[in-house]
């Protein structure tokens, strides 16, 4: 991960033109950091009232304090850049090692060889380290969510790597390792395009972005939507009970298969709306993205305004202080909007 990330994600970042943005530092303050840490970043006019009696500071400091400190925490298109080039890296990675592995076997012409001999199969070395990738990549996805770009869907992606996760160990123990490997090949197919969309959408190579987009909603409709549940679901639900009596493990199996479809769902809900927004008007984000990077960009713009402004009102006030009538200078209503 980090040799892709610096050795290669970095330099293309660089070829495509995206650069690290430096945000306006919000000035220590301890009360307001507390309430933006402990409360809310997006505070209430009554709590910036309090805020601002609390501070010694006016209205309009806090305002443009909690301005800056949001901007902080904002990520760049740098970092969403390599996050999404070292996913799209494991995905591609993982999706042709899945091909390689399966693409000879007789349960992925015939799914009902998945339970043929269940459960005295052999696990061959291809299925064991596919196993071993996948199950590294999703333990390494959930100890990082914390630090990776925050999105809308933060709980759900919580909940999918840990089905996944739970779902690749008791696949592993209960010896389902044939169906295993079908659900995580589907999974990697649409994964691929959606990571390589992002990396061109941060290139802003937006026809490119939406023809791969517009491409992986087709594909992740197809592998997640029709044939996960008409084909995996219904061959770990239907045909099992012709080779083996019921037990808990195919309950709970079939249970944690079904979390996933309605995960799927949820994030096709998503897809559509930006489907929808390709339509009807401009795709401007990732619907699953708290933190846009035009959001990023208008507010480090409207800091950069407000600083010039105060530089052009001093230099005008320097300038003109001695002029009685004060006809060069700001209108009371212009003072106001820069304070």
């Amino acid at each position: 991960m980090t040799v892709n990330i610096w050795w290669i994600a970095t330099p293309l970042a660089v070829l495509a033109g995206i650069k690290r943005r430096v945000h306006l530092k919000a000035e220590d303050n301890p009360s307001l950091e507390l309430f933006y840490t402990t409360q809310s970043k997006n505070p209430a006019q009554i709590d910036i009232d309090g805020l601002s009696k609390k501070s010694s500071l006016s209205v309009r400091q806090v305002e443009r304090w909690f301005r800056k400190r949001r901007g902080q925490d904002q990520p760049g298109v740098l970092k969403k850049f390599r996050e999404a080039s070292w996913r799209f890296g494991f995905y591609l990675s993982a999706f042709i090692g899945g091909i390689v592995a399966l693409h000879d076997k007789q349960w992925l012409q015939d799914i009902r060889e998945v339970w043929t001999d269940y459960p005295q199969q052999s696990m061959l070395e291809s299925q064991y380290w596919y196993y071993i990738l996948e199950m590294s990549f999703y333990g390494c996805l959930l100890f990082s969510v914390a630090f990776d770009v925050k999105r809308k869907d933060f709980k759900e992606q919580i909940i999918h790597h840990l089905a996944t996760l739970v779902l690749l160990s008791f696949s592993w123990c209960a010896n389902f390792i044939r169906i295993g490997t079908l659900v995580m090949l589907i999974h990697d197919a649409s994964d691929v395009l959606l990571e390589s969309a992002k990396l061109f959408n941060y290139a802003r190579w937006e026809k490119t972005s939406k023809t791969i987009f517009v491409l992986f909603a087709i594909v992740f409709m197809v592998t997640r939507l029709i044939i996960f549940p008409f084909w995996l679901i219904h061959c770990t639900w239907v045909y099992p009970v012709f080779y083996y009596p019921p037990f808990f493990g195919y309950y709970f199996f079939n249970v944690m298969l079904v979390v996933l479809l309605l995960l799927h769902m949820f994030w096709a809900y998503l897809i559509i709306r930006m489907i929808k927004k390709f339509m009807f008007g401009k795709l401007t984000k990732d619907e699953r993205s708290d933190n846009d990077e035009e959001e990023e960009q208008e507010t480090s713009h409207t800091e950069e305004e407000v600083a010039h402004q105060y530089k052009s009102f001093n230099e005008l006030t320097a300038d003109t202080k001695n002029d009685k009538n004060g006809c060069l200078g700001l209108s009371p209503a212009g003072r106001s909007q820069l304070q």
